[in-house]
């Protein structure tokens, strides 16, 4: 597990964290999700939540911590989301410094089961986030669907912007 920094340019601060995911030998993301199938998609999901709040606690860091999620690996949201709210409490840390991030990295199988996923996330207290829109399976129907609590865009769709006409358009 790796943390990346979330920096606010308008505070000029570190808003929060993205945990991000990396192998027992430092492998990065890519290389740890291939080997996730269909019949280990839920403990890995599970796995991966309750390690980054406990590292993020036991690290002390400040503000939000964010969380890249299956959406394929949650059949239940009450049921799937019981296990990080008991980490996050037998930890102490609150549950509206979490973030769970829509990742780009497979598509959502069902829409309504997506928008049931966030609707119990955001009743209880936790953030939402589509992470590298642009870049994948999101669309722009997937935002006024899940109209998410923060955007974050491609790295691709923004890098060098101030000299490319088209990606300032966009």
């Amino acid at each position: 597990m790796a943390f990346q920094p979330i920096y606010d340019f308008a505070a000029a601060d570190v808003w929060g964290w993205e945990a991000l995911v990396r192998g027992v030998n430092g492998e990065g993301a890519f290389s740890v999700l291939s080997k996730v199938t269909d019949e280990n998609r839920y403990a890995f999901d599970q796995q991966c939540r309750i390690r980054a709040i406990e590292l993020a606690h036991s690290l002390g860091m400040p503000g939000r911590l964010s969380i890249n999620f299956l959406p394929n690996a949650v059949y239940e949201p009450k049921a799937c989301i019981r296990a990080t709210v008991e980490a996050a409490a037998r930890v102490g840390f609150p549950l509206e410094r979490l973030q769970f991030e829509i990742t780009e990295v497979e598509e959502v199988r069902a829409d309504g089961h997506l928008r049931r996923i966030v609707d119990e996330y955001r009743a209880m207290g936790m953030g939402t986030a589509v992470d590298d829109f642009g870049a994948g399976y999101a669309g722009l129907n997937l935002l006024i669907r899940l109209q998410p609590d923060v955007l974050k865009l491609d790295m691709d769709l923004i890098r060098n912007i101030d000299k490319d006409r088209v990606r300032r358009i966009i």
